[in-house]
């Protein structure tokens, strides 16, 4: 049979299915999740379900026959589904070995179960590139082809521990001013302290905001991921003075919380305790994330922000959030000629 026969027949197959996640699933999802391709711990159904209470979950499964292929973590809100309001990314989670036919069937099969479910707007913030332990793009293409709306786009500052940069001048003398300091780093995973007198008194006083995560929330997922999730005090005369909160996947360390007291310039705190963190602890890492600057549905960045991280030779790459219509599937069928 000519190969262009052999690829319509395997899409005129209708043995894939959607099923809505409920407990029982638990088991499979994590262990789909922990093999995927494009997956992190923030798909686990133990970091999604700790802020459960405040969103209504629409977590689908896509199978082919009996076979997991798929899975979308994500949540409902009326007629909107979400590719999970509570995390930073999402979007199709896909095993290693998949094939372009089956990321399309299971997409196609997942925007019809969406507008057979009365869904009229899919919206996904797309897992940054870093993330992907093989290439995982499929779905971008498959949106284009879709007309899906790019809605908002952020930036995050990237170091790229194979490509390196060198720090900038202002970054190396932060560096030398806690050296002269005395200034001392650990890994305490002394979250209380971190939270309590630096990080809420900042963002309150700075932003007039909160934390995503409470305390309790955090300490809470650091019991169920502790080699994911890592606190990095640093302490001048045994007083803590600044913090990082490391989210670690297996190619990224990213900075979730950083913050310190209103010494930092004068002791150089913040650049004393990231330069140990990228030359030191997460040097073997891939990627060190020290997320975004954005501000306002990422029509602004935060210049200064944006120029601090750029000192450690952090560079810039992209995350998408994009706005698909559920009726639009009709046009996968279209792609394979």
């Amino acid at each position: 049979m000519p190969i262009f026969n052999c690829i319509r027949s395997i899409l005129s197959l209708h043995d894939y299915s959607v099923e809505i996640y409920h407990p029982k699933f638990q088991p499979l999802w994590d262990d789909f999740v922990g093999c995927s391709k494009n997956g992190t711990f923030l798909f686990q159904r133990g970091f999604m379900d700790y802020h459960k209470d405040r969103f209504e979950d629409f977590s689908l499964l896509i199978f082919k026959k009996s076979k997991l292929v798929a899975v979308l973590p994500a949540n409902r809100l009326g007629k909107e589904v979400h590719s999970h309001q509570g995390l930073t990314y999402g979007g199709l989670i896909l095993p290693p070995g998949v094939r372009f036919d089956v990321v399309l069937n299971s997409y196609k099969a997942l925007l019809q179960f969406l507008t057979e479910q009365a869904v009229g707007v899919l919206y996904i913030k797309q897992i940054p590139s870093i993330y992907h332990r093989l290439p995982s793009d499929e779905i971008e293409y498959l949106n284009f082809i879709l007309d899906a709306k790019l809605y908002r786009m952020d930036t995050l500052s990237v170091v790229d521990n194979q490509s390196r940069l060198n720090f900038s001048g202002s970054r190396k003398e932060g560096v030398k001013r806690g050296h002269k300091h005395n200034l001392r780093i650990e890994n305490n995973d002394n979250f209380e302290l971190f939270w309590n007198t630096i990080l809420k008194v900042n963002l309150k006083k700075k932003h007039n905001a909160s934390p995503v995560h409470s305390l309790e929330e955090i300490l809470y997922l650091k019991r169920l991921f502790p080699n994911h999730i890592k606190q990095y005090n640093v302490y001048h005369n045994e007083q803590l003075v600044a913090g990082t909160t490391i989210f670690e996947t297996s190619q990224v360390a990213h900075c979730q919380y950083i913050s310190g007291n209103d010494d930092n310039n004068i002791l150089g705190s913040l650049d004393f305790l990231h330069d140990y963190l990228i030359n030191k602890v997460y040097q073997k890492k891939r990627y060190f994330d020290f997320g975004t600057s954005n501000e306002e549905q990422g029509q602004h960045i935060n210049v200064g922000l944006q120029f601090w991280k750029e000192g450690f030779g952090a560079r810039t790459i992209t995350q998408d959030f994009i706005e698909i219509d559920p009726k639009n599937h009709a046009k996968l069928k279209l792609i394979f000629k």
